[in-house]
């Protein structure tokens, strides 16, 4: 991102290290191969921009970023294989390029050695990071279990998409703010709004994913459009519909949602113009911005300097724009 060029670069080269130290133990090749694929780093980024808010010793912050990091592409391996996605940022799979066998147990591997660089901090710093990571990886896994639920189930309440949303995204962004703060022993009352900061831009950042999966440019979402769609996602612009549409239109969504017999490219066409139609897109841009507005309002209330809390201002904006 511009502005926190620096912040990438020395994260870039931890990663790279980190990736260079590992054995040469096929379980590792899969690993060093997602590491590297283009990657915006926003979850360790948060982590290094959270701990500068109260630190010049940024570099202490790099074992939990790169936690961090190594975590959430741990869960990206085991989605795409439970999505049967066949790319991930514009390059093949895990599961693509070796086989699922092989996807699953280097995934593993990943989540085993995102706990490993937690060990870098003191038995007391370490307790906290723990006590939180194993709070998200958990609340990841409810997420996940709920997207999964969701595919099938008819009657889902708008509230039961943002709790999963929520879990399944959100709460990483949380504990990724959360961290930099915790290594740094601040105050209980900044750490709960670090995470809360976290989790309204989570929120943003996944309703406006799910808007560009259908909406947005394919050679810069780095996979197909519509991929949630023909996995029979339901997505917050499926939600937004919903409320919105009689029960009429509503039955003739679900229709053409399950409809297997219907070629992809022509269900995308047909729920694309009912969601432009109805005006979906905009109101999902709106209901982005109201998170995104939500975690701004709380970073006014950090007890931080205000040119730290300009820098956070600039990474959720810039975040939020997909300018970087």
């Amino acid at each position: 991102m511009e502005g926190f060029k620096d912040h990438i670069k020395l994260f870039e080269d931890y990663i790279d290290n980190f990736t260079s130290d590992l054995n040469n133990n096929a379980i590792y090749d899969p690993i060093k191969y997602f590491l590297k694929l283009p990657s915006k780093r926003i979850r360790p980024l948060l982590t290094l921009i959270s701990s500068s808010l109260y630190s010049d010793d940024i570099k202490n912050a790099l074992p939990a970023s790169l936690a961090n990091e190594v975590f959430h592409n741990f869960t990206l391996v085991h989605d795409d294989i439970m999505d049967s996605s066949k790319i991930r940022r514009g390059n093949d799979t895990v599961h693509i390029k070796w086989n699922i066998n092989q996807a699953i147990l280097s995934g593993d591997a990943m989540q085993i050695l995102a706990y490993k660089c937690l060990e870098n901090y003191d038995s007391k710093i370490q307790k906290k990071l723990i006590q939180i990571f194993n709070d998200t990886a958990l609340k990841i896994c409810e997420g996940q279990q709920l997207d999964i639920e969701f595919e099938k189930e008819k009657d889902i309440q708008f509230s039961d998409y943002i709790q999963m949303i929520k879990y399944k995204t959100a709460v990483l962004l949380g504990s990724s703010l959360k961290m930099g703060g915790i290594i740094n022993n601040i105050s209980d009352s900044d750490l709960g709004l670090l995470y809360d900061i976290g989790l309204n831009l989570g929120l943003a950042f996944q309703i406006q994913d799910d808007y560009l999966d259908l909406f947005g440019d394919e050679k810069l979402i780095g996979k197909k459009i519509g991929g949630d769609l023909i996995n029979r996602k339901k997505t917050v612009m499926y939600h937004v519909y919903k409320e919105l549409s009689s029960s009429e239109d509503s039955q003739f969504l679900d229709q053409i949602y399950n409809n297997s017999e219907i070629e992809d490219d022509i269900k995308i066409e047909k729920i694309t113009t009912l969601f432009k139609e109805s005006q979906v897109d905009i109101k999902t841009k709106n209901l982005s911005q109201e998170y995104s507005n939500k975690a701004i309002s709380l970073i006014e209330k950090l007890n931080i300097k205000n040119d730290k809390k300009t820098d956070l201002l600039v990474i959720c904006k810039k975040l939020l724009s997909r300018d970087y």
